[in-house]
């Protein structure tokens, strides 16, 4: 019995590898969000632009600038890009430097910026992304959800998911449906062309919910309180694992078989198995605290941090 369990510890052992950064892109200010687009990685920063990376070649290949804005003092400053997306040819870039905190949107094209939304508009959005390349899904600090038509630059809806507090949302594979989370710990499940709420996962996290991911009909939850949350959608059914550190980011592989989560002081990244919850990887490397986490394929991630580091990862090496 004894050597029954040695080998078991020392197989857990084995399987949980520590894994270090094979390479790292070094951009101009803090990274704000990541999006990838085929072998394009999208990263947006507070310095008032995004910077296009082609993953295969390691090359710098594009970087986009917004107009600067007046803080509070009157200074000329960089406007932060805390939402960047791209479609055909189309970026989307999404700033809460406006004055009084309200959003400016803008879509280049064809090296031409085309600004959306104004200040005026008083809209507080903290996360856009694309559904096509002519509608742009919404999520408000007032924990709201909208389609915008860029061709009308009308709402096609606007609907109120809850009074608590929104914090990111992630769409599906095939962009029919969104997964949002807010402080008060549900997560709701929306049908991206109606706005209607299909489906609400809860139980797991009693918390803010700091981001979520969401593939093959697989949900993961990054909490306030410590929990790593893990939802079926069909079922509605989930479980969490335990965390000593709050959890401010997650990602889950292409195939949804793996997850990452950032679980604890030390920005360490925690990957594992999905369905059994077993520790497979753990990232070791990030500086700061961790804001996204974007799988390539299912042995290849990049994560982004409160600093100029965006890091590479090889899972199987």
């Amino acid at each position: 019995m004894r050597l029954a369990f040695v080998w078991v510890m020392t197989l857990l052992i084995l399987v949980a590898k520590d894994i270090t950064p094979i390479d790292t892109i070094e951009i101009n200010g803090t990274a704000k969000d990541l999006s990838l687009h085929g072998d394009m990685l999208d990263i947006a920063t507070d310095m008032g632009h995004i910077e296009v990376y082609d993953i295969k070649t390691k090359q710098k290949i594009k970087e986009v600038f917004i107009p600067d804005v007046k803080d509070f003092m009157g200074d000329i400053v960089p406007a932060r890009v805390m939402s960047s997306d791209f479609i055909d040819g189309r970026f989307l870039l999404l700033s809460d430097s406006g004055v009084g905190g309200y959003s400016n949107l803008f879509i280049y094209e064809n090296d031409k910026m085309t600004q959306l939304l104004t200040p005026e508009d008083k809209d507080a959005i903290i996360k856009a992304r694309f559904i096509d390349k002519d509608h742009i899904l919404f999520g408000f600090l007032s924990n709201e959800v909208a389609l915008y038509d860029i061709q009308t630059k009308k709402e096609l809806y606007r609907t109120q998911l809850s009074e608590s507090k929104f914090s990111d949302f992630a769409l599906n594979d095939n962009k029919t449906k969104a997964v949002f989370s807010c402080e008060s710990g549900v997560l709701n499940i929306v049908d991206v062309h109606s706005g209607k709420v299909i489906k609400e996962l809860k139980g797991q996290n009693v918390d803010n919910v700091y981001k979520v991911d969401f593939k093959k009909n697989i949900v993961s939850a990054a909490g306030q309180d410590r929990r790593a949350a893990i939802y079926d959608v069909d079922s509605g059914k989930g479980s969490y694992i335990q965390s000593n550190f709050l959890i401010y980011a997650t990602g889950l592989s292409p195939s949804s078989k793996l997850v990452a989560f950032a679980m604890n002081e030390q920005n360490d990244i925690m990957v594992y198995d999905t369905y059994s919850k077993s520790l497979k990887y753990t990232l070791k490397g990030q500086k700061s605290t961790l804001n996204s986490i974007v799988f390539v394929t299912e042995d290849r991630l990049y994560s982004a941090s409160d600093d100029s580091s965006v890091m590479v990862w090889q899972l199987n090496k």
